[in-house]
């Protein structure tokens, strides 16, 4: 396969594709960056195969590093730019890196050693013309890994989950196909690149030749900014950026957009609801690192009349709905969601107990519960790890976020369960919002007991103003649960 970059420059070369503030290069300068890093790195001593680890920043300079990562096939280990120094340790020494690369050009290399010790290895500077040129172009292997991308971690340990340039391929095919494309279409990008939606987002819009707008990170006001006035088209957010976009907004969207694509994590049906009285138009989408991003992708004129649906699967990927032994369930029917298709990853890197776990003769169980209504629709009603079961009874946390959520002066909230010697499990929430001083335990229960079953009443509560959830939108619930290892304080923080 012909490296995607060089393509989309000898077609498109005078299109913009990218923007980071005032560096706004076409896809031909895009091109020439690459080669030119590409021609650096490889006299520094890095080879195809190898696997090299980089903090991944939303600018230009990442993009630029990560295009000549594929360029050269080397194995792409993505870094989050809020990781401890112990943190990006274990995923360096889990993913048995070769190269720490650095975070600017003209920076040394590290060449890592499995013993924790480091080589500095300087960059050879300004590569001739004719050095440069020989890597203006490049072929890819379809089936070779591309990047081990770690999950967030939310349930245990994060996962290196081993993708190749084909399954970013099909997922750039099946979106674009899902969600339409338009040669002026500009992509505004405030996913974090170290998370498969932001890789994903920028490899599709390369492919695509759309222009890629970075946000190194969500702020409301630089984003309505960015849609008022850089012509954006496409957005990619997390339920948490939609409420703080929404929360922000004077007036009326900018004609121009015409689709918001949110996903990472659970979209309530509230929030849904809201977007879709002041017209925004949501895409609501499901997915997993283990798929390189989107599966199901309900389209704006749908979103309006089904409240919590991710819609129907993309092309080339198929779901099903099993039970305990994997056989299928009836619509309507709440089992695990189970995904097959070219975009399923190849599996956990040094975890082949995980991979066989998970894979079984192609076909992924995603550990996620939901359900396929008359139409073939996907709900998604829960992780099967975060099911709480108390008394005997199956608690959905989702039903009971989402009536939360609902309240006017709730902005978050998560639903968890902690071990009781006597239910097995009790059901507990945190709470997010700005007014602690305004909102009680008492309120809410009794805001919840004209909705829910009193089996499903949260009986420990912790508020707080402060924020329930990573950047990617994903809850470590385990992080919450240690809240309520104090009794001392049952109703707030």
């Amino acid at each position: 396969m012909r490296d995607w970059l060089a393509a989309r420059a000898a077609a498109t070369p005078g299109r913009e594709a990218l923007v980071d503030g005032d560096t706004r290069p076409t896809y031909d300068e895009l091109n020439r960056r690459v080669a030119r890093l590409c021609a650096a790195w490889h006299g520094a001593g890095l080879k195809s195969g190898q696997r090299v680890a980089m903090v991944m920043h939303g600018n230009c300079e990442t993009v630029v590093r990560l295009f000549a990562a594929m360029r050269l096939g080397l194995v792409l280990v993505p870094l989050g730019t809020r990781l401890t120094a112990e943190e990006q340790g274990k995923i360096l020494q889990s993913a048995n890196c070769h190269w720490w690369l650095p975070e600017f050009t003209r920076e040394p290399l590290l060449r890592l050693r499995g013993n924790g010790v480091s080589d500095s290895v300087p960059v050879p500077l300004d590569p001739t013309p004719g050095q440069a040129g020989a890597f203006l172009d490049g072929t890819l292997r379809p089936s070779a890994p591309m990047a081990i991308v770690h999950t967030s971690g939310t349930t245990g340990v994060p996962k290196g989950v081993v993708l190749t340039p084909g399954n970013f391929f099909h997922s750039a095919l099946s979106a674009t196909l899902r969600l339409g494309h338009l040669p002026q279409d500009r992509w505004l990008c405030t996913m974090p690149l170290w998370h498969v939606g932001g890789l994903a987002l920028v490899t599709r819009a390369i492919l695509q030749g759309a222009t890629v707008v970075l946000h190194p990170r969500f702020d409301a006001a630089r984003f309505m900014h960015a849609l008022q006035h850089e012509g954006v088209t496409m957005v990619s957010l997390v339920p948490a950026m939609l409420h703080r976009a929404l929360d922000h907004l004077d007036g009326g969207w900018p004609g121009n957009l015409r689709i918001a694509l949110v996903g990472g994590a659970p979209l309530s049906s509230a929030l849904q609801e809201w977007s879709h009285n002041r017209a925004l138009p949501v895409a609501p989408t499901w997915g997993l690192t283990e798929t390189c991003s989107q599966v199901a992708t309900l389209l704006p004129a749908e979103a309006g009349h089904k409240p919590g649906s991710t819609g129907k699967p993309v092309l080339f990927s198929s779901l099903r709905i099993a039970d305990d032994s994997g056989q299928d369930l009836a619509r309507g029917e709440i089992g695990e969601i189970r995904v097959s298709g070219p975009t399923v990853m190849q599996g956990y890197l040094g975890d082949p107990r995980s991979t066989s776990a998970a894979l079984c003769d192609g076909e992924l169980r995603t550990g996620d519960l939901g359900y396929l209504d008359d139409e073939g629709d996907l709900y998604v009603v829960q992780r099967r790890d975060d099911l709480i079961i108390s008394g005997g009874e199956n608690v959905y946390p989702t039903e009971i976020e989402e009536v939360l959520i609902a309240h006017p002066l709730v902005e978050d909230a998560v639903v968890l369960g902690i071990d009781d010697a006597e239910w097995g499990q009790r059901v507990a929430a945190v709470v997010q919002t700005r007014r602690v001083d305004k909102l009680s335990v008492e309120d809410l229960s009794d805001y919840l007991r004209q909705q829910i079953s009193a089996f499903k009443l949260p009986r420990q509560w912790r508020i707080t103003d402060k924020g329930l959830r990573q950047v990617s939108g994903k809850v470590r619930r385990s992080d919450l649960a240690s809240l309520f290892e104090d009794d001392s304080c049952p109703g707030c923080l």
